[in-house]
């Protein structure tokens, strides 16, 4: 099967939304370690850290209404399994990240596109970017089809 004509199609498709600013998308796609390499772009981390809070904001919100009962004692551990390294990743490799990432040569060649602290992060970025573009209406929806509840 022949990769899709334009791959920031293929994965704005899976996100269920067309970015305005298709540069925000390509920049929660760039690792450090390519912008090491092409000192005139910018990586995903500032968009990751963006994305980080917004998630937190959004899985808390819907564990909220979705046991409005349960102790806090309850919810946090549950959000924490929500939002870590191993579920991002697992989110990202859904949504088919890994062959979209900007890598370094180095980063490359350890695997990086599947590396789950990378993966994390750039779903994470995706979501900062997300919420830049269309705001938390936009970043729920896309949690709400990922997260599975």
């Amino acid at each position: 099967m022949a990769p899709p004509a334009d791959p920031l199609a293929a994965v704005e498709a899976r996100l269920g939304h067309a970015f305005g600013d298709r540069n925000l998308l390509l920049q929660a796609l760039t690792h450090r370690s390519y912008a090491n390499e092409h000192p005139s772009t910018q990586d995903n981390e500032g968009l990751a850290f963006l994305g980080d809070a917004v998630l937190q904001l959004v899985v808390t919100e819907q564990l909220w209404q979705a046991t409005p009962g349960d102790a806090v004692g309850v919810l946090t551990p549950r959000r924490a399994e929500m939002v870590s390294g191993v579920s991002l990743a697992r989110w990202a490799a859904r949504l088919e990240l890994g062959p979209l990432l900007r890598l370094g040569r180095g980063e490359q060649q350890q695997g990086g596109q599947v590396k789950e602290s990378v993966l994390a992060t750039a779903l994470e970025a995706v979501l900062g970017a997300l919420y830049l573009e269309g705001g938390l209406p936009v970043v729920r929806r896309v949690v709400a089809s990922l997260a599975l509840w």
